[in-house]
């Protein structure tokens, strides 16, 4: 009897690797589900700025991966985070829970706890316990680039059609899906998006993972800056100056050559660098010569946190208490509020309810507990990813783009930090990224290259 071999061809197994690859990565889903959340249109005023306000639908997809994690976690009898990983993410609940004493009501004390766990301690050590191995972080960091691309896109055609938020008069800032409310919202995401990239331009595995991740970055570039946001562009050129730099010499000299020509390209050829642009890259030296009503200020409220500090330095005024006690420690100098307009909102004045500094956001609310608690545990994060950053490069034996993405991150975080405080729609992928940096600093799996992974 004759056996016939079994029928084979491409519709046999046209959907395998689709398959296989969500079988492999269906823990870090969620992760990626919460990442996609992101590229949805926000409601105006979907979330006041500052420390707490109005959750998203993202928020609530947080909330679930959290639940995700721990079901799994007690199903699967997951080994507990390391005594490492509990004292760093640890570091901020106490600070916190104390600080909540000294909010004006239990509502504040509440959502302004609920939103420091969720970004600070219970999203990122989710994230900490889905991803698995080098291959679900390096799918999350594609998942960035991929969300960075999304909102780009849509920045760059509201510049282009001036349906953008409004600057200097004209609808031309490109804040993406986050709306007039929450302009830093899209060069925070594309900015994530480029740091990827770049990491893993610098350190893929393959020349093709390289050539797209270059062509990505590439295309990163011109959304940022017609984001007009200044923080972002100082965090991300310095994370990158930084990349490059641990990279090596060689690749260094390339991409440094591949972003003078970009740039001459964008500048020159395209236009990108209108008069507007110039102005706002000038007005990064100006900051103490002839600043801008925004700068003065931020310097203001900035000035007004100290202040409350010295007032109350042990524990601060408490949470969400910013708003409160601001008129009575800034000068006559504060304006009323910003304006907001374009987008799709109409035009109206936006109170100033945080410094926009992370730091002095915790220093006025939380005092030196809390400041120490917090930049205490991003410290050690910070120094632990290093050390394995520095060990995969001299090794050489792969996670380098791991390396370069979860402390370029965590960087860019710290730096943006002094022009930014958690707040907005977008604050919520902050917690992811702060969920990979600790991956990388505190999880075993990051120490070693799996099959999955490579």
């Amino acid at each position: 009897m004759t056996v016939l071999p079994a029928v084979t061809g491409p519709r046999a197994g046209a959907g395998a690797p689709v398959v296989q690859t969500l079988r492999r990565h269906w823990p870090v889903l969620p992760v990626l589900l919460l990442v996609a959340m992101l590229a949805l249109p926000l409601g105006a005023g979907a979330e006041q700025e500052g420390s707490g306000g109005t959750g998203t639908l993202a928020d609530a997809v947080s909330g679930l991966v959290v639940v995700f994690c721990a079901v799994r976690a007690v199903r699967h009898r997951q080994r507990p985070l390391t005594r490492t990983a509990l004292v760093v993410l640890g570091l901020p609940v106490v600070a916190v829970a104390v600080a909540a004493l000294g909010a004006d009501s239990v509502s504040d004390a509440l959502v302004g706890m609920a939103r420091y766990y969720q970004i600070l301690v219970l999203v990122p050590a989710a994230v900490l316990l889905l991803v698995r191995d080098r291959g679900d972080f390096r799918l999350v960091a594609w998942g960035l680039v991929a969300l960075g691309l999304w909102q780009g896109a849509i920045g760059v055609y509201q510049y282009l059609t001036g349906t953008g938020a409004s600057y200097a008069g004209e609808d031309i800032r490109a804040v993406g899906t986050f709306g007039a409310t929450d302009v830093m919202g899209m060069s925070t995401v594309v900015a994530y998006g480029l740091v990827c990239a770049v990491a893993l331009a610098l350190g893929g595995g393959t020349a093709r993972v390289r050539l797209g991740a270059l062509l990505c970055a590439a295309g990163l570039v011109v959304p940022l800056a017609l984001s007009f946001s200044r923080g972002a562009w100082i965090a991300t050129a310095a994370v990158c100056v930084l990349q490059i730099g641990c990279a090596g010499l060689r690749r260094a000299l390339r991409l440094l050559a591949i972003g003078v020509a970009a740039a001459v390209v964008l500048v020159g050829g395209l236009g990108v660098g209108t008069s507007m642009l110039e102005e706002r890259l000038s007005s990064i030296t100006q900051v103490t010569a002839a600043p801008d009503q925004s700068v003065t200020d931020r310097y203001t409220m900035w000035a007004a946190a100290i202040d409350m500090w010295k007032e109350h330095p042990a524990t601060g005024v408490g949470l969400k208490n910013f708003p409160a006690y601001r008129d009575s420690h800034a000068s006559l100098a504060l304006s009323a509020g910003s304006d907001v307009a374009g987008a799709g909102a109409t035009f109206r004045r936006q109170p100033l309810l945080s410094p926009h500094n992370m730091y002095l956001l915790v220093l006025g609310e939380q005092g030196l507990l809390g400041l120490c608690a917090v930049v205490g545990a991003w410290a050690a994060m910070l120094v632990c990813g290093v050390r394995r950053l520095v060990t995969a490069h001299r090794r050489r034996a792969g996670g380098l783009d791991c390396a370069l993405i979860a402390c370029g991150l965590l960087v860019w975080q710290l730096i943006d930090f002094v022009y930014a405080d958690i707040g907005g729609p977008s604050t919520v992928l902050t917690s992811v990224v702060f969920g990979l940096a600790a991956w990388w600093a505190l999880a075993p799996a990051a120490g070693r290259e799996t099959a999955a992974g490579r």
